[in-house]
């Protein structure tokens, strides 16, 4: 299927100052104190390459504001569009209706105040560890010395010392997603949007993973809007979880705040009561749409 208005190739956002005028997507003066990112009312309606009067409408009025510095996770049951919100998000699916804000100001075209970590490695297999996370530096021109250092400097902040000249396909799963995320990272965006990038790994290495991010967003406080299944994830490592109503449709039916304190180590947190009752009362929300969900994959199949 393709989007009804507008879809977009794929691609990664970045942050680029030098992206002309219109700073990279995104028009017009920015307010003061405006969010980080902002969907304002904004549906998104696919339409079938077979069969162009056959229409499923992913996301409905979909308001969602992210603060700069806020970490916000959205869950939802599968299907219901939170990958696609991302994608809008990041420029590469336009909206069919309603708007997109970066820091107040319209986004038009592809996000590059954004840095995107996909679910599936992204990595090209051609190219070195130390390759693969400096790409976007030489996609911008930097000089190579600078390059690499600035990347050897990354991959010794994820851990990642003395690997930079293997390739893929020598590292394990979570190193993968350690030069995924300094790929990301290094180009210093003031929005990250991570698609349920530790979903694939097994449950020691996601939760070594997850706190390696919290450590990071840490030092830096950027914007992020992260995308999961996982609610103990969401709760663990958010400020605030949205949860997504099953499609189609699907749009924000609950927002809760999260005020356990930082730093926090994602396993220990797990332990505290309030996280206990925090997750019962999204879970409340999140059940029946999990359930409808299913339901229509069942009926669908």
């Amino acid at each position: 299927m393709q989007a009804g208005d507008g879809a977009r190739g794929e691609g990664t956002a970045g942050s680029d100052d030098a992206a002309g005028e219109a700073h990279g997507g995104v028009s017009g003066a920015a307010p003061p104190d405006s969010p980080a990112l902002a969907f304002e009312d904004v549906a998104c309606t696919f339409v079938s390459r077979d069969d162009p009067g056959q229409r499923y409408a992913a996301l409905r009025g979909v308001t969602l504001r992210i603060a700069p510095g806020e970490f916000v996770s959205v869950v939802g049951p599968s299907g219901c569009g939170k990958s696609t919100l991302l994608n809008v998000g990041a420029g590469l699916l336009e909206p069919s209706a309603g708007r997109v804000e970066v820091f107040g100001r319209p986004l038009e075209g592809i996000n590059a105040r954004a840095g995107y970590m996909f679910q599936a490695d992204a990595l090209m297999p051609w190219r070195s560890a130390l390759a693969n996370v400096t790409a976007g530096l030489q996609f911008r021109g930097v000089p190579a010395a600078e390059a690499r250092s600035r990347g050897e400097a990354w991959l010794a902040r994820v851990g990642l010392t003395g690997f930079g000249e293997r390739y893929p396909h020598q590292l394990s799963g979570g190193m993968r997603k350690r030069v995924a995320l300094a790929q990301t990272l290094i180009l210093d965006p003031d929005i990250i949007l991570m698609d349920e990038p530790f979903s694939a790994l097994d449950i020691q290495t996601r939760q070594l993973m997850e706190n390696e991010v919290l450590e990071l967003w840490a030092a830096r406080r950027k914007a992020v809007l992260f995308i999961t299944h996982d609610l103990d994830e969401a709760i663990a490592m958010s400020d605030r979880v949205v949860v997504l109503s099953a499609g189609p449709g699907s749009h924000p039916i609950g927002e809760f705040a999260v005020e356990l304190p930082r730093p926090r180590d994602v396993i220990e947190i797990r332990t505290r009561p309030g996280f206990l009752d925090l997750h019962e009362r999204i879970w409340s929300v999140l059940r029946e749409e999990v359930l409808e969900g299913y339901a229509q994959q069942r009926r669908a199949a």
